[in-house]
């Protein structure tokens, strides 16, 4: 039988394909801190550039060619920072998600708050559920802070690890345990922070060369006062080294000064102002001192705490606003039921009384 010989294929005579490092500004596109300003790519920028004769496809030695810039394309810019803006004397507006969905997550980066926190304290999720959160922000360009759901090293560790812009640490009662929770988010020899700083999302994963120059200039350290002794100290509290906001937390500082049900008593709200009076008396200007950070109640809107010289404001929880308007929307469809029962009881009575007539 007659023996068929291949020629050699010319794939195998190639040269491999030589990948050059990324650059530093590729790796600096690639950070999950970056973002841009507005939408790189929409219909109208993507037209003139599909329109054109395509390029043949090559290897290239140099990593300029793996971004095409483009005069009608807007260039990317990084995102302000939550601790750059409070430098710059904005008032920011935030939200508490509680039920730990990212669609929520979404919807509140959509919505256009400033900030979202992530709660692990009193929501029902850990690390592993606030990723998928962390995400969805990130998709929306819109800063997330985690709350821990205790002040500790592992948890601090843990949750930086993710890479949020802020971390909130409860029930700070003192100057020490607010330097502990500072020395949690600071690596050695400044703190105690566990180091895996080459493989997890805060450092995007390693590729973000510069993250250990920047990490302390970036995070928002967050400590919240929750009790009548917390307050009487909160001038120290809030001049340790290291804290940027003292958030301020009026239903666990009621309920130690025995009126749990009762967050908007007097006494409370005149322990409130002491503890304002405290923080912003620490300000020199606007880049030193804690700034003032507080949750709305229903005696306390948004506005007031904002007029008080509150620089970050919290307005609702996520699963706060869903309830309201679950019962609000039920309650809505039952007194419809209700009058329309009420009228097919009235037309039945005009309807009795005229054929007795």
């Amino acid at each position: 039988m007659a023996t068929v010989t291949f020629p050699p294929s010319s794939l195998s005579t190639q040269p491999k394909p030589h990948f050059p490092k990324p650059s530093k500004t590729l790796i600096h596109l690639l950070s999950p801190k970056f973002s841009f300003s507005k939408p790189a790519f929409n219909l109208k920028t993507l037209n003139p550039i599909l329109s054109q004769s395509p390029a043949p496809l090559r290897l290239s030695n140099t990593t300029s060619d793996l971004i095409a810039y483009d005069n009608s394309v807007p260039v990317p810019v990084p995102s302000r920072s939550l601790k750059s803006r409070l430098h710059n004397g904005e008032t920011l507006y935030g939200l508490f998600l509680l039920s730990f969905s990212p669609t929520l997550a979404e919807i509140a980066g959509l919505a256009g708050y400033d900030f979202v926190v992530v709660d692990m304290e009193h929501g029902h999720g850990g690390v592993s559920d606030a990723l998928p959160c962390l995400h969805a922000l990130a998709a929306t360009r819109t800063p997330a802070i985690i709350r821990l759901p205790e002040s500790c090293p592992t948890w601090a560790k843990k949750a930086l690890d993710l890479g949020p812009q802020g971390i909130m640490f409860p029930m700070i009662d003192s100057p020490k345990l607010a330097r502990k929770a500072v020395s949690y988010c600071r690596f050695p020899p400044a703190g105690v922070r566990g180091s895996a700083h080459t493989v997890v999302r805060a450092s995007s994963y390693g590729i973000d060369a510069g993250y250990l120059s920047n990490y302390e200039e970036e995070l928002l350290i967050m400590c919240q006062v929750e009790s009548e002794e917390a307050v009487k100290k909160i001038e120290d509290i809030a001049a340790v080294d290291g804290v940027d906001c003292i958030q301020m937390g009026p239903t666990d500082l009621s309920a130690s000064m025995g009126y749990l049900w009762d967050p908007g008593n007097k006494k409370v709200r005149e322990m409130m102002k002491v503890a304002e009076k405290g923080v912003l008396g620490t300000k020199k200007n606007p880049r030193e001192g804690a700034y003032l950070a507080g949750f709305a109640m229903p005696h306390d809107s948004p506005d007031d705490i904002r007029s008080r010289g509150y620089h970050m404001v919290s307005g609702a929880v996520d699963v706060g606003l869903f309830r309201s308007a679950a019962v609000e929307d039920v309650k809505k469809f039952k007194m419809g039921l209700k009058k329309a029962s009420d009228d097919e009881k009235e037309n039945a009575k005009e309807d009795e009384k005229y054929w007795s007539e």
